[in-house]
Parts: structure tokens; C-alpha cells; sequence
């Protein structure tokens, strides 16, 4: 159906401009949510629709609808729209691409998926928090299948088709009058998710909070759990979007080359990664999904582009490099343009500590006001969450409260990898990770 659709497109564009991208997309969700024990709201849905862009005169043009019928109307709004732009020399659509098949990131299941199975499993889980003594406060299941066709003038077809399945958990845990409370999520692209590992570790997580000790300030061993981890790390992989570095905001421009984190560290952005819940045959502009390096031991080897940010490193008169895009232009659904934005980004450590190593040290569940870092210098200040003590190798108390706070770039000088599975959260697929000095206030 959407190349069909996608040549009834190209007909319409193709009478206003030679240089144009057609962009559709099908999405099929399935959505789940719960307050308290009782199942809150569920809804299907099936959302469709077209964008395009054209280039005329140097000038970018783009329109969009959620009406397929309206093909003739989007294609002549998008060159009306060129006319009321700027010329920027560096505009352009993707070159045709060799693109592989991604393993395992599309299930069948999900057609075979309706709200009663999909109400079995929330409800599964949320009586496994029951049953493990807690209070569930809010809890959800979605699961979505999506499919999106780029067509383009230099050639581009492509075609891609994955699954994704999720669920989150929230609850409470009491015990002598004292409360705590957790939270916690699980992803897949494949519908093996497990609602009642994710109950009873996040129940766990509540119960071992409860009560707590006070603590003294000082710099000290810090492990930050996942979602303690990724909370940080999203602002050290901003640094690398090229049009972060183009535009001055970051802190790793001219620093190719350069040592810049610990060299027990490799990082690599992977939009072909098995498995991998951003992963594709092509990003959002047809460009074939590969795996890029972008630190290589310690040392920077390259910013992650789109085909805009390639062609305006390449027409900078100081760029020695044949710069293309890294399969790194993403776009939110057909009603937005593409921007440079990671995929699933790889921490590798070459070395890693086991938690039965460390004598004295602070272990975070996860953090909160991460988003409040400074996006260019890499400053933090954030609160800790499900905080507990370490002592002579083993987690001990809970902490009541306390901030730590750092410099993202600094921290990651002076860290080792910790002896854990590797989890992905968002773009992240990290093991827990231990900075060996960062400022705990309590």
C-alpha cells in the first residue's frame, strides 16, 4: 500500500521539482494504562501519513498530512512552502545506499495481539506487586508496529518494518509507618518482555529503600544503576550531534583525534544492531543503518550527521574530510523533518569491577534533574534515588537522601564498566557503571 500511495506521490511532486523526498509512515498501537490495581484506559489505533519535502532554488520546502487522499494538495503546499525560505546551499536528499536486514527487530506476535492479551499481561504483573507486598500506583503496556517507506529523486527506496513492546511499573512500599517508592520500565522488539521480573525487581528495589541513614558529604566511589546512568549520559551524547558541534554548543568541537574520556572506554552509535530497539534498515532519510565509532579508547573519532550536517562539515573551507552521513536523521513521525539524533549508542568497557570490590561507596538507583545539566560544559547537580550504601563489598543501608554532583566529561575519565547485564534503555545499551570520584551531598 505505501508504494503505491508512494507513486501516485512522486507523479504530483515531480510536476514542481527534479529534487524531492517522499516520506510515509503506518503505525499500528496498542496502549494500556493502570492506576492502582484497576486497568485505567486501553485504546487501538492506526495513524498514517505523508510528508514531503522538495528543494527549489537551494530552498527547502515541506508539507505533511494525515490524509493520504490529499497527495496533489501536500505535494503543492510543499513547493509553495520552498518559495518563503532562505537558500542554504547545503539542503540536500540522501544518495541511494546499499541497505542489510536487521535481525530480530520485528515480531509477528504483534498481529496475533489484541487488548485481552495485552490486559492479561498488565494485570499479571501489577498482582505480582501485590503479591510481593507493595502498593502498584500507576502501571502500562503499549505495543506498536510501524512501517515507513523514503522515496526520494537520487534513487532511494526504502523499506522498514520493526515492533516494539514495552511496559512500566510504579509503586509503593510500607513498612512500620515508613515509605519509599520505585519505578521502573522494560523494552523489547521482540515480545519476550517479562511483567513479573520487572514487579518484583522494581518491589524489591521499594522495600530495600524504606527507613534509610543519613550521610556526610564527600567525593567517593559512585555506581549509577541504568536509569541513574542514562539520566547523565544524555548529555555527554549530545556533544556528539554535528549539529551541536557546528553550531558552537559543544564541548568536543575540534577535539577529533583528541583524547577525551577514560581510554578504558569505546563508544559506537549502531542502527543496525540485532535487536537493538532504534535499530533499521535506513534512518529516516534512506540512508543504510551501519555502526559508527565514535570513540575509539578513550579518543574521539567522529560526531554522528544527517545528510545536512555531512554536506555543511564538507563545505566548511577548513574540512579536510569527505564527510556522509552516519544513517544518524531521525524524525519524530511524518509530520516532522529529519535531525541528527543517535540510535543505539554501545558503552564498551575494557575493564570491570565487580560491587564485591569496593570497600567504601554510593550506589543510585537513578537520579532526578538530570535534564538540568549544563548541555555544554557538562556540570550536574542531581538528586539521588533508591540510594543505598556499599561496605566491605556489599550493599548495604538505604540512604534517605542526597545530591551528587560532577561534570559528566570528568566523570567519565575516571570510571570502569561494573560486572552486570547489559541492559538498553532509550538509545543506551550500558552495564552499571562506577565513577570512582564524584561529590556526594548529604
Amino acid at each position: 500500500m505505501l508504494f503505491e500511495i508512494s507513486d501516485k506521490a512522486e507523479k504530483e511532486i515531480s510536476k514542481y521539482s527534479d529534487d524531492y523526498e517522499i516520506y510515509l509512515e503506518l503505525e499500528k498501537v496498542l496502549q494500556l494504562d493502570a492506576q492502582k490495581n484497576n486497568l485505567s484506559f486501553a485504546k487501538e489505533e492506526i495513524n498514517m501519513g505523508i510528508g514531503i519535502r522538495v528543494i527549489s532554488e537551494e530552498k527547502l520546502g515541506f508539507a505533511y498530512s494525515s490524509d493520504v487522499s490529499k497527495i496533489k494538495d501536500v505535494a503543492e503546499k510543499a513547493y509553495l512552502n520552498s518559495k518563503l525560505n532562505e537558500p542554504d546551499e547545503n539542503f540536500c536528499f540522501a544518495d541511494k545506499t546499499k541497505l542489510k536486514t536487521v535481525k530480530n527487530i520485528y515480531d509477528p506476535e504483534f498481529e496475533n495481539l489484541d487488548v485481552e492479551k495485552a490486559s492479561s499481561f498488565l494485570e499479571s504483573t501489577i498482582a505480582t506487586c501485590i503479591e510481593e507486598g507493595c502498593e502498584p500506583t500507576s502501571g502500562g503496556f503499549s505495543a506498536s508496529l510501524e512501517n515507513n517507506l523514503i522515496i526520494n529523486s537520487n534513487g532511494v527506496s526504502a523499506f522498514n518494518e520493526y515492533t516494539d513492546f514495552s511496559a512500566f511499573i510504579a509503586i509503593n512500599a510500607e513498612k512500620d509507618g515508613q515509605k519509599s517508592t520505585a519505578y521502573d520500565s522494560t523494552s523489547s522488539c521482540i515480545f519476550k518482555i517479562d511483567g513479573e521480573k520487572l514487579a518484583k525487581e522494581t518491589c524489591q528495589v521499594a522495600k530495600d529503600s524504606i527507613g534509610g541513614v543519613s550521610i556526610e558529604t564527600k567525593d567517593t566511589e559512585v555506581i549509577l544503576d541504568y536509569r541513574g546512568a542514562v539520566g547523565l549520559l544524555s548529555t555527554f551524547v549530545n556533544a556528539f550531534n554535528a549539529d551541536n558541534v557546528q553550531r558552537g554548543r559543544s564541548i568536543l568541537k575540534d577535539k577529533i583525534n583528541t583524547s577525551i574520556i577514560s581510554k578504558n572506554i569505546s563508544i559506537y552509535d549502531d542502527g543496525s544492531l540485532e535487536s537493538g530497539l532504534n535499530s533499521s534498515k535506513s534512518d529516516d532519510e534512506g540512508v543504510g543503518s551501519g555502526k559508527t565509532c565514535l570513540v575509539e579508547e578513550g579518543v574521539l573519532k567522529s560526531f554522528i550527521y544527517d545528510t545536512y550536517t555531512a554536506k555543511k562539515q564538507n563545505s566548511d573551507e577548513e574540512s579536510e574530510d569527505n564527510i556522509k552521513s552516519t544513517s544518524n536523521g531521525f524524525r519524530g513521525s511524518y509530520a516532522g523533518t529529519p535531525s541528527v539524533s543517535p540510535s543505539n549508542i554501545i558503552f564498551d568497557f575494557k575493564e570491570k569491577v565487580d560491587i564485591s570490590e569496593i570497600e567504601n561507596g554510593f550506589i543510585a538507583t537513578d537520579v532526578l534533574g538530570a535534564h538540568t545539566a549544563n548541555p555544554i560544559s557538562g556540570d550536574f547537580s542531581v538528586e539521588a534515588n533508591n540510594a543505598f550504601l556499599i561496605e566491605n563489598g556489599e550493599i548495604s543501608k538505604p540512604v534517605k537522601k542526597a545530591m551528587i554532583s560532577g561534570n559528566i566529561f570528568q566523570a567519565l575519565s575516571d570510571c570502569k564498566g561494573v560486572k552486570s547485564e547489559i541492559k538498553q534503555y532509550g538509545p543506551f545499551l550500558i552495564p552499571k557503571i562506577m565513577f570512582n570520584n564524584l561529590r556526594v551531598v548529604g
